[in-house]
């Protein structure tokens, strides 16, 4: 017999895992789950999608955390009328027991349609499919299982971070630690939506940005060091000897030639130049090595393309140290979004709130002082403007004579 979903199968070939396959494993449970399939197969025919967004559905005491989702056609899906999702905040790290899995799985098979996303963009456990009627019960479930809601519409969204320390020898922080402690922090700002629109804290153990900080988050905490990288002559040696092509490969690729080969030795000829890209480090990794006054670089203003197109992060801080309770950055996270909360715009992101008033206007905001560093790339326009309290006066000038 002909399958009614002939496009949705065509998905399931190739070497490759396939949500349909998992889907029609639901469906056998689940008759939400076989509405879907039949609804997802109706979007690939009309080549439109058919779902309405939104709505006011919730858990008591929270804003966010629940998204409404509701299908145009219920008369034609029913068991998609409804078929709402839930964030769930995810631990530091994904790490997970397998018992504390199969609690999150026996909740959503007993109240949801049984299908989730490990994990949503922004790190959640995503529950995929319940009805109105079953998101208190579904959280009642959830929180005694020891789970709680993440962040979901103009609100801070759930915190995520790499691995760090726990996996990771090249983390410069204890990412684990600091996402669980701002987790904690804000748990107001997750839960019940303060703001213009949606922020974002990621934060990734060293440069190499393993959770796309610097693309995705509004405030970006990247590991760094502001001391040497750290050389074993005696490893470099053993890579000579393996055949890799060090000047080639490594010294020839470094971005800002501060490192040189001398006498068959690696050094960093111009430590001042190096911008801590891990290339080097990616490429020799038994020879190189972060240094050891370790920290953060602060990062702000990355987003997808929604209103306006997307941006990568913008440095704010070069350096900060980052050591429980992390005072200095929640102090500092605290102004920028009390600035952004007080002058922005509704579904305006913070990158384009600075774009559309300027950076000067932002570091003077949160009392950040101007760096070399927070320049992108340098100026076009050759006039100077003057802020008026700086433009010197008559008597200014007289006082300078009689000095």
């Amino acid at each position: 017999m002909a399958s009614d979903t002939p496009m949705m199968d065509e998905l399931e070939k190739g070497p490759w895992p396939s949500f349909v396959t998992e889907i029609k494993r639901a469906a056998k449970k689940k008759e939400a789950a076989a509405d879907l399939l039949r609804s997802q197969e109706q979007c690939f025919v009309e080549k439109q999608g058919l779902w309405k967004h939104g709505g006011i559905v919730g858990v008591k005491g929270y804003g966010g955390g629940v998204i409404g989702r509701y299908h145009q056609r219920p008369e034609d899906f029913p068991h998609l009328q409804a078929f709402h999702t839930m964030r769930v905040n995810h631990p530091s790290g994904w790490f997970y027991t397998t018992d504390m899995l199969r609690k999150l799985c026996d909740v959503w098979d007993k109240h949801g349609s049984g299908l989730t996303n490990m994990h949503g963009s922004t790190g959640d456990i995503i529950l995929l499919g319940t009805t109105s009627d079953e998101l208190q019960p579904t959280f009642d479930d959830l929180s005694d299982a020891g789970f709680d809601l993440g962040g979901s519409g103009s609100a801070l969204r759930t915190p995520t971070g790499c691995i760090g320390k726990a996996r990771c020898e090249w983390a410069c922080i204890d990412t684990m630690n600091f996402i669980y402690d701002v987790t904690m922090t804000y748990q107001d700002f997750l839960h019940r939506p303060p703001f213009p629109y949606k922020t974002k804290i990621k934060a990734s153990g060293c440069p190499n940005d393993c959770v796309a900080a610097i693309a995705r988050a509004d405030t970006s905490v990247i590991g760094t060091w502001r001391d040497e990288l750290r050389i074993d002559q005696d490893q470099v040696k053993e890579y000579l000897n393996s055949g890799l092509n060090v000047e080639g490969l490594v010294v020839g690729r470094c971005p800002t030639d501060a490192l040189e080969m001398v006498n068959g030795k690696l050094e960093l000829a111009r430590p001042e130049d190096c911008v801590r890209c891990m290339h080097c480090i990616n490429m020799m990794p038994k020879a190189i090595r972060p240094g050891t006054d370790t920290g953060a670089t602060i990062l702000v203003g990355a987003k997808a393309p929604v209103m306006h197109g997307a941006v990568l992060s913008t440095v704010l801080i070069p350096f900060m140290k980052m050591e429980p309770p992390y005072t200095e950055f929640k102090e500092l996270w605290e102004k920028i979004v009390d600035w952004w909360d007080e002058n922005g715009k509704t579904r305006e992101r913070l990158s384009e709130l600075i774009d559309r008033v300027g950076m000067g206007e932002f570091i003077k905001a949160v009392d950040v002082p101007p760096v070399a560093q927070m320049v992108k790339v340098p100026r076009a326009n050759p006039y100077i403007f003057w802020r008026e309290q700086d433009v010197p006066t008559l008597d200014d000038f007289k006082k300078w004579r009689l000095k």
